[in-house]
């Protein structure tokens, strides 16, 4: 009986080591095709920034990479920090968050939403800090959660 245990112990011993050998190959592919793709994104040519970034009448507008739909949109006071509703676009032009600024800090309403459109959470700022009640949803739109910061 203690023979079989035996062979049995050591005959999975060697079956683990022939699996490590088998996963470390395949990461090792795995790593090699990464190297691969990471040299096809070094011969990606680079859109410089600085087209896509137009600051117009103290209004910041940055672009996608195809000139057309908005990333992010809001204005600017005289020293060009974020000062009153800034917008954040999906690449099919859907305002994904709004967040209210006051010289540069968060003030005011935010709402950040999934990219189906439902609501993922809201709240208030107070000089860059939350404050009241902050609620969070799920994806499908169902209320998670509900947090009031005055009382933290």
């Amino acid at each position: 009986m203690l023979r079989i245990l035996l062979v049995a112990t050591a005959l999975s011993l060697v079956s683990c080591k022939t699996d490590v050998k088998e996963d470390s190959a395949s990461i090792e592919q795995s790593d090699n095709a990464k190297s691969t793709d990471n040299s096809e994104k070094e011969n990606t040519p680079v859109i410089d920034k600085k087209d896509l970034v137009v600051i117009e009448n103290g209004t910041f507008k940055e672009y996608y990479s195809n000139k057309k739909i908005v990333k992010f949109e809001g204005p600017q006071d005289k020293n060009g920090k974020r000062n009153g509703k800034w917008q954040y676009f999906s690449e099919s032009g859907v305002e994904l968050s709004m967040t209210m600024y006051r010289h540069g800090e968060r003030h005011g309403h935010s709402i950040v939403k999934y990219p189906n459109g439902n609501l993922h959470y809201t709240g208030e700022y107070s000089n860059n800090k939350q404050v009241g009640v902050w609620r969070t949803y799920s994806i499908e739109g169902d209320m998670m959660n509900e947090v009031d910061y005055n009382k933290l």
